[in-house]
């Protein structure tokens, strides 16, 4: 039996990266996962992937930034499932815009809907849940910018970040007394598809020295299988050859 057996986990940004990675590695442990995400086609392929191997998904597609999402999302879940003690919340954005100088209110807000208010947005549809089976986790991906201010993530990501760790921190002096642990991760570069929105490119070998996706899922497995009575807080995490330390930043 999977240390996960029984247990209903929803992951947003799903279709690849981190999501996709600690989708296996929680199905795998035996937990029905819900996998969220824009677009329908790789969740799909995700969830085919995993009842392929034996294990259990339902498909979500949403986008976090609607409001409505979460809240519909969490009923179908709960449906579907009668619990819903997990929630993963990994669904970000970037955009190339990263200094005051080129950033416009446009490019502004869809980092703060994709990053602060759509974590925000799942939180808040999840608890009454949590709080009702006085047991659950969430898990928030932030960044090694939610902790440090780089130039390298820039403004708006930074600042949204930051509030992540906020939100999460806050999330447990408010929940802790309905058995509710909120975990939030600051890692470094990770190997994922957001690298495609720097400024400037990453090589392919520079991405092999960095986290990879089933780095952190395995982190991400490791907090959902402690005991009740155990909140990882936080956790910052860096790839050993970490360039932040290379470039002095």
């Amino acid at each position: 039996m999977g240390k996960l057996e029984g247990k209903t986990i929803w992951i947003t940004g799903a279709g690849s990266g981190i999501g996709e990675a600690t989708a296996h590695a929680m199905a795998k442990e035996g937990a029905t996962v819900a996998l969220t995400g824009r677009r329908k086609e790789p969740l799909d392929a995700v969830a085919h992937a995993i009842t392929q191997a034996g294990g259990k998904a339902l498909v979500e597609p949403g986008d976090v930034m609607d409001k409505a999402m979460a809240p519909a999302v969490v009923d179908r879940i709960i449906k579907a499932t009668g619990r819903l003690d997990i929630l993963v919340n990994n669904a970000g954005t970037n955009v190339t815009a990263r200094t005051f100088a080129v950033l416009t209110p446009e490019k502004l807000d869809t980092v703060l809907q994709a990053n602060l208010n759509g974590a925000y947005y799942c939180v808040l549809a999840v608890l009454p849940q949590m709080r009702a089976q006085h047991d659950g986790v969430l898990i928030h991906t932030a960044s090694w910018a939610g902790k440090y201010v780089t130039p390298l993530s820039g403004t708006a990501y930074t600042a949204s970040k930051h509030a992540v760790v906020a939100m999460s921190h806050s999330l447990n002096m408010e929940e802790f007394k309905n058995g509710i642990r909120s975990s939030v991760i600051c890692p470094h570069e990770i190997s994922t598809p957001i690298l495609n929105t720097r400024p400037v490119k990453v090589t392919e070998e520079e991405r092999a020295r960095m986290l990879q996706s089933e780095d952190m899922a395995n982190l991400y497995v490791y907090i959902a299988t402690q005991p009740a009575h155990v909140c990882i807080n936080e956790v910052t995490i860096a790839p050993t050859w970490n360039r932040a330390y290379l470039h002095g930043i």
